[in-house]
């Protein structure tokens, strides 16, 4: 076939796609219509699920699985945005990492409504400003992020879906390194660049600041400042990127978690967030997390956080697999709550891939 044979091949199956997509999103309307009645949520992830490993199976190539992904993930955001006005609230500003997890999850044809801190994000999703939100729950380098975890303590919100993103750090500014004397970054991220800190600037001021694209921001119009922020945030702010990839370890990647009012039905492959507290006495944490094993249910994840009730007391917060709809996981619920003086269960959700 010459040239112009292929283009109108190409043409033509636009002409069908564009039907197609049509259709699909008149269903899609049809259903939102049906959820609103209902009164159920309009983001349902176990479905989001099915329809990506549906067309994995389904895709034969040549477009690669990823490829294929990302244009469902648009598609979905669209019927998303027509079915009802969805907002997402993320910890902002543009261009951080938890933008990035949000847009990955959700898309580009939803609203997005930039927050300064954690506890904003969650009461923005609590006053019904926003009907998700996004905020990061812990760092294959650095470990769990505190504040999200102490939301959980002090709000009734739920987990609905978990994101993991690769995380890519930039040394970036708008002067030679030569004369870099401050950098910019949130906490975290300056732990997870302490080789190259000591290997390269050493003596460098170390500012923490609320998020890596504020630091972006900061450095801006600061003379002899510089960011570590996500290359994004490098083009947003214009500043050149004087070492890219910084970070001390080749797949650092960044759990986060969509958080909303309710969590959804089992999706096949699930995992479970709790929090709970146990008596003050010997055994007793020793006794609540023989449930897990008792039930034969696999714990991904532990974490403790002091309790602010009392001094010396404790919250403590697991994964686990599985759905809590599920009937072991419901007994297994039951007799943990047996050994607890609290026990909350923080949501069931799709158990994402390590590199989403």
């Amino acid at each position: 076939m010459n040239l112009d044979q292929l283009r109108k091949e190409i043409d033509a199956a636009d002409a069908e796609l564009i039907a197609l997509l049509n259709k699909r999103t008149r269903a899609a309307l049809e259903i939102g219509k049906l959820k609103e009645k209902l009164d159920t949520e309009v983001y349902v992830p176990a479905r989001e699920k099915a329809v990506y490993d549906r067309i994995a199976k389904l895709n034969e190539g040549p477009l690669p699985e990823k490829a294929v992904q990302a244009i469902y993930r648009e598609i979905m955001s669209a019927s998303l945005a027509l079915e009802r006005n969805t907002r997402i609230a993320y910890l902002g500003p543009q261009a951080t990492f938890t933008h990035r997890a949000a847009r990955e999850k959700f898309g580009a044809s939803v609203d997005y409504e930039a927050c300064a801190t954690i506890t904003d994000v969650f009461e923005a999703v609590q006053r019904q400003g926003a009907n998700y939100g996004v905020v990061p729950i812990e760092n294959s380098t650095e470990g769990a992020v505190t504040h999200t975890l102490d939301q959980f303590i002090s709000t009734p919100l739920k987990i609905c879906a978990e994101i993991y993103l690769p995380i890519s750090i930039s040394f970036m500014s708008k002067y030679p390194q030569k004369d870099i004397k401050k950098i910019y970054s949130k906490p975290e991220v300056f732990g997870q660049c302490r080789h190259w800190l000591q290997a390269n600037m050493p003596h460098a001021d170390l500012i923490s600041c609320s998020s890596t694209a504020r630091a972006a921001e900061y450095v801006k119009d600061e003379p002899g400042s510089a960011a570590f922020a996500s290359p994004l945030a490098a083009e947003l702010y214009d500043l050149n990127i004087l070492a890219p990839d910084v970070q001390d370890i080749a797949g650092n990647t960044t759990r986060f978690l969509v958080i909303a009012k309710k969590y959804g039905p089992p999706s096949g492959r699930d995992k479970t967030s709790i929090l709970f507290a146990v008596k003050h006495q010997a055994g007793s944490l020793f006794r609540a997390i023989s449930v897990f094993n008792t039930h034969n249910l696999n714990m991904t994840r532990i974490e403790s956080r002091p309790s602010r009730n009392k001094a010396w007391e404790y919250f403590f917060f697991v994964d686990f697999e599985g759905h809590v709809d599920e009937p072991n996981v419901g007994k297994a619920m039951g007799a943990l709550a047996e050994q607890c003086i609290e026990l909350s269960v923080l949501g069931s959700y799709p158990q994402a891939g390590r590199e989403s």
